[in-house]
């Protein structure tokens, strides 16, 4: 691991714990506490990122490893807040609201899916790619 590598790595955490600090703050802002939407709009457009920057960088290109570990590994993992959204839903049960627990289950689970397959094909869509 080069001295570049752990560089953007630290960065990219640093930046990507703010920025979910702060998106997860102005939804919950807008839509309220009764369910974990901050946090569930996080994970979503951290996987739209990642499936956005899987196609820009094919896994073969070594090109750029520290910007790939600057964007990926760094911004997207101290952007996107799984431990957040197993602590919340596990909050959910406990506070016996199964239902709304499932829901974040299946939401964000399947919704994530969908952006990180919904960015990798728009973009290799939009640069030509097959």
């Amino acid at each position: 691991m080069t001295i570049e590598v752990l560089a953007g790595v630290l960065l990219g955490s640093a930046a990507g714990g703010v920025a979910r600090f702060q998106v997860g703050a102005w939804v919950t802002r807008f839509a309220g506490t009764s369910f974990p939407w901050g946090t569930g709009v996080v994970n979503v457009s951290g996987a739209l990122a990642a499936g956005v920057l899987i196609a820009l960088w094919p896994a073969e290109d070594p090109s750029s490893p520290g910007l790939q570990a600057l964007l990926m590994a760094g911004f997207l993992g101290g952007y996107t807040t799984v431990s957040s959204f197993a602590l919340q839903t596990l909050n959910l049960v406990r506070q016996g609201h199964r239902l709304k627990a499932i829901g974040n289950l299946l939401a964000s689970g399947l919704l994530c899916l969908g952006a990180v397959w919904l960015g990798y094909q728009s973009t290799t869509l939009w640069l030509g790619h097959p």
